[in-house]
């Protein structure tokens, strides 16, 4: 009883050490850090909290993390990118003497891809997407008419369809270091149906593929819960550091 106790009482004091930025007494979040900056774009219908594991991961490394939700399912991909992620590094990213990395899931890999498209970064460094669907979504084109995946997928699941009339065909290869993981474990066996080869209940392994790519790393772990893998966070730090995965 009394191990549980201990063990209880410690993460309550972890958790609390984390919610004020410190980790083992180490303020994680505070503005004497001086590191690149990594900004991180969760998927639709996400927030800044399903980001939550790899921001904290990569404070302890010593980056300046901007994790910071937008109404993924309220805009276009047109408008998260030149509005709401615009005006995020306008405001947050204020020292232009470092690397500006980006970490994206989903639907975050097509707004960073559409706003890198048509806007210069100061000193832009690495990009790590987490299943993004750079050849658009099977599911999308299945599911465009239906009134359901309307209502809760909004203007931007709209664009995310195959072959040309899809958004993300549009945007063309990548100009920049680029490192994509995707998975390969479905939680859903009813949408993985309507998926060509591997996918992992969301977007196809194919799908996330990318001209200019400089990485690629297999997983084996669903969309939702991707980005709260030890694997998958691994991953990311190394991509960011060395601009490849290690095996």
């Amino acid at each position: 009883m009394k191990r549980w106790r201990a063990l209880l009482i410690g993460l309550v004091l972890f958790a609390q050490s984390t919610w004020r930025g410190t980790v083992f007494g180490r303020d994680v979040g505070s503005r004497d850090v001086t590191g690149d900056y990594v900004v991180l774009i969760h998927g639709l219908g996400r927030t800044l909290f399903s980001m939550k594991k790899v921001e904290w991961a990569l404070q302890g490394e010593g980056y300046r993390v901007i994790n910071v939700s937008y109404p993924s399912t309220r805009v276009s991909v047109e408008d998260a990118a030149n509005g709401w992620l615009a005006g995020l590094l306008k405001e947050r990213v204020l020292d232009r003497g470092v690397k500006v990395h980006f970490v994206s899931h989903s639907l975050g890999g097509i707004v960073l891809r559409h706003y890198l498209a048509a806007n210069h970064v100061d000193n832009l460094g690495r990009v790590v997407m987490l299943a993004p669907p750079n050849r658009g979504s099977e599911l999308a084109d299945k599911l465009r008419s239906n009134i359901i995946y309307k209502f809760f997928t909004g203007p931007a699941g709209q664009q995310l369809g195959t072959g040309p009339d899809g958004l993300a065909e549009r945007l063309g290869p990548a100009t920049f270091g680029l490192g994509i993981i995707a998975g390969d474990r479905s939680l859903n066996p009813l949408l993985s149906a309507w998926l060509p080869g591997p996918d992992d209940g969301k977007v196809s392994v194919g799908s996330t593929l990318l001209g200019g790519m400089q990485d690629f790393l297999l997983v084996h772990h669903s969309h939702t819960w991707m980005m709260w893998r030890r694997d998958v966070i691994r991953g990311v730090t190394q991509f960011l550091k060395t601009g490849q995965f290690e095996r």
